[in-house]
């Protein structure tokens, strides 16, 4: 078939579709996919009450969706280039569909994790689809910078917005109307996708050989298994409790596993090269230290929220507003000054940390009984700033890996934690760390309240044990933010002492013909290795 000669074009849709439109149909897929999942964070309280699951949970399948869409990274171009557009959203669209199904009816949570863990897989291949199509009119460049200021103002857009749908959406009604609702965009995406794409591939297919499905899995194994000991450890007093014993236990012997198979096999998931580039665990130190000292966002905002302002969910959710506007700042902000004007890597680390320190220096000194809702605008808003800086930055750092594989290998490692176990990990420290100072901090309070007369005890204890709780709750957010604030302004100065010169100059994605040539490539020389050691064993059993 031959294609218009253009500078932009998507053949797969149809010509009744006006080429200038055909970009914005996408993003409006893009949309949709972004907005769906197996279980909405948003709606915990609901579900919590109307189903026998605990937070827990649901927080572990919302999680686990997440490092499903993380494990696609690294074959979502093999996947691109065997099957085509159209069928590509039809399967996926129909997987999400299953997915939201099973989640609103099914109290079993292995079965929730397991279909919240393949809708993220294919959700991400969906966004793939989506991102990859449009890349050349986002960037005629390939510029990876600009590319990654746009994946994550969908991203992050999309978490702020589908939460304040989720809410309102149980406000009236119930959480399944959230699943409801996804269900019918993803109808209509898939009638849309029936009636304007024609079953064309836009490039030559590669067959599904040299793919490591097993590597993938065990892979995914050791990241549920950190998942599951973050998420469960207080639930299940830490290392006290047999489970988080032998959750550990199974995550060293797979790692054992899985590094002993990717040293002999030809084409393993993670290649063993690629776990030792320094840039790859600098990148996943960066994410998992912003993810420490961004947990009180998921820990003390909602119980100050709601606990001691007393704000319904509504309010709570009408903040995501913020949220989603630091979120447009701050990628207006890379776009600019980052991909546009090539800022260094380490000034934009300097400026992030900076917006961090702010949002912790803000709630150290200001926290109090009466704090009003107009004064929580700028501290949520420079958080989101800043982790959208940091993020994007440090994203972009990867393009010094060598396309295809180290690249998304790298990309693959980075974003297990940068979506799923960092925020995770950095939620299980702080959350024990709170729960050990508001018992000291209630143990001290409490320790002078000794001398009650007798005729009044029985009314008395109750209401000064509600003065003691809320007391040693405020006193020990304080405390705690004083700790995070110190340890980002540590993480501030090592990154001013580490001089950098580098800059996103070099981060041109290579043309999706050329990453296809050379897999193509390796499968012939895999495929001719296999014929000849076919042909060799057979010698050596004639003989």
């Amino acid at each position: 078939m031959n294609y218009p000669n253009t500078p932009f074009c998507i053949p797969a849709i149809r010509s009744i579709i006006p080429e200038k439109l055909k970009p914005f149909v996408i993003i409006l897929f893009l949309i949709i996919i972004q907005f769906s999942g197996g279980v909405y964070l948003a709606s915990i309280s609901e579900m919590i009450e109307t189903t026998a699951l605990l937070q827990e949970d649901i927080m572990m399948a919302g999680y686990a969706s997440l490092i499903g869409m993380a494990l696609n990274f690294v074959y979502m171009f093999r996947i691109k280039c065997a099957i085509p557009p159209k069928n590509t959203f039809l399967i996926c669209g129909t997987v999400i569909i299953i997915a939201n199904l099973i989640a609103m009816h099914t109290t079993s949570v292995p079965l929730l994790v397991g279909v919240c863990f393949i809708a993220g897989f294919f959700r991400m291949q969906a966004t793939f689809e989506c991102n990859s199509t449009i890349q050349l009119w986002l960037t005629p460049k390939r510029d990876m910078s600009v590319f990654f200021c746009w994946v994550y103002l969908i991203v992050n857009s999309s978490i702020n917005l589908s939460g304040i749908m989720t809410v309102y959406l149980s406000v009236l009604g119930e959480w399944h109307y959230m699943q409801w609702t996804i269900i019918g965009l993803m109808c209509l995406l898939l009638l849309i996708v029936i009636l304007i794409y024609q079953n064309v591939s836009t490039m030559p297919p590669i067959p599904f050989l040299g793919i490591d499905w097993l590597g993938m899995i065990m892979w995914g194994s050791i990241a549920l298994s950190i998942l599951f000991i973050c998420i469960y450890g207080e639930h299940y007093d830490w290392w006290n409790g047999t489970p988080i014993q032998i959750a550990t236990i199974f995550g060293i012997i797979i790692l054992g596993l899985t590094l002993w198979r990717s040293s002999f096999i030809r084409h393993p998931y993670i290649f063993l090269e690629t776990l030792t580039k320094p840039i790859v665990w600098s990148s996943i130190l960066v994410i998992i230290i912003a993810d420490i000292l961004l947990a009180p966002s998921h820990i003390f905002e909602h119980a100050l929220m709601k606990n001691i302002l007393h704000y319904n969910e509504q309010h709570l959710i009408s903040l995501n507003w913020i949220g989603f506007m630091g979120t447009i700042v701050a990628v207006i902000f890379t776009w600019q000054f980052f991909a546009i004007r090539k800022w260094t890597y380490q000034r934009m680390l300097v400026i992030a940390f900076s917006c961090i320190c702010i949002y912790l220096c803000y709630f150290y000194f200001f926290i109090d009984y009466n704090l009003p809702k107009k004064s929580l605008f700028f501290p949520i808003f420079i958080r989101n700033m800043g982790y959208v800086i940091m993020a994007i930055t440090v994203l972009t750092s990867l393009t010094r890996l060598s396309f295809p594989h180290h690249f998304f290998q790298g990309v693959t490692l980075q974003n297990l934690f940068s979506a799923s176990l960092g925020s995770a990990i950095g939620t299980a420290i702080v959350e024990r760390l709170f729960k050990i100072t508001i018992t000291k901090n209630a143990m001290l309070l409490s320790s002078t309240i000794d001398g009650i007369n007798n005729s009044h005890q029985q009314i008395q204890i109750p209401f000064l044990h509600g003065i003691v709780q809320q007391q040693a709750l405020m006193i020990s957010m304080k405390e705690i933010y004083g700790y995070l604030l110190s340890l980002s302004l540590i993480s501030l100065l090592i990154i001013l002492i580490r001089k950098s010169s580098f800059k996103p100059t070099n981060v041109i994605h290579p043309k999706f013909k050329t990453l296809r040539k050379q897999l193509k490539h390796e499968l012939k020389m895999k495929l001719r290795f296999k014929i000849w050691k076919q042909g060799f064993d057979k010698f050596n059993t004639s003989k």
